[in-house]
């Protein structure tokens, strides 16, 4: 918990505008974000009429936030994994994980238990960081270190859980959803790729291509 408090506010003050860009263009729908942090990506949610209610998750009560915003129509503080949801099962059209699950002991139960309240048809998006990523593995083979980074990034001190894409992919592989999509972050158009990299995949025929993803983007489609 202490590694929590330590981090700074822009660590938890941020509107995920890749992950609200896979969220469909429905006014009436209800979305669940856990991890929900200062609560700018629901309230943004909201404000753009994407959604009727929305619903924040989170460890901690941020003084001074979004998290007690009037558009916010719950926000609850507690542990996803030691807790569940007061909802209805098949409630929520949407829920958003983004970068939570590698802080959990157990991702892949936590999945499975969120999914419940997942409607049939509804999305579950989650991003998680890329430990194959270039720096991570600089560190670790010619470095021989595995220094943990308090402020965050791939190898922040709060992660539990490590995952390539493949790992991304057994992740979200459960008999209730259907993978939709994984794609690297670097391919969301909300995002600004470097050209220099983007120029060295297509020459290397996108061979070394996953050595400079830093985060994937992934949605779980719930079947029946």
């Amino acid at each position: 918990m202490r590694y929590y408090e330590d981090k700074a506010g822009v660590y938890y003050n941020n509107v995920r505008e890749d992950l609200i860009a896979l969220i469909p263009d429905n006014p009436n729908q209800r979305v669940l974000e856990i991890g929900a942090g200062a609560g700018d990506t629901i309230v943004s949610i909201k404000e753009r009429q994407l959604a009727k209610e929305v619903v924040g998750v989170d460890l901690f009560f941020l003084s001074n936030t979004n998290q007690d915003n009037p558009l916010v129509d719950q926000f609850i503080v507690l542990d996803i994994e030691k807790n569940d949801l007061d909802f209805e099962k098949n409630y929520f059209d949407a829920i958003i994980c983004g970068d939570v699950l590698e802080h959990l002991v157990d991702p892949w139960l936590v999945v499975k238990k969120l999914t419940a309240y997942l409607k049939p048809g509804g999305l579950f998006i989650i991003s998680v960081p890329n430990i194959r990523n270039y720096n991570s593995l600089f560190k670790i083979v010619i470095k021989g270190t595995f220094d943990y980074d308090p402020a965050g990034g791939i190898l922040d001190k709060t992660h539990l859980r490590f995952f390539c894409r493949r790992n991304v992919s057994q992740l979200m592989d459960i008999p209730e959803l259907e993978v939709q999509l994984i794609m690297s972050i670097h391919d969301h158009p909300k995002y600004k790729f470097n050209r220099k990299t983007k120029l060295f995949n297509i020459l290397t025929g996108r061979y070394f291509e996953e050595f400079f993803v830093n985060q994937y983007l992934c949605v779980g489609k719930k079947i029946g």
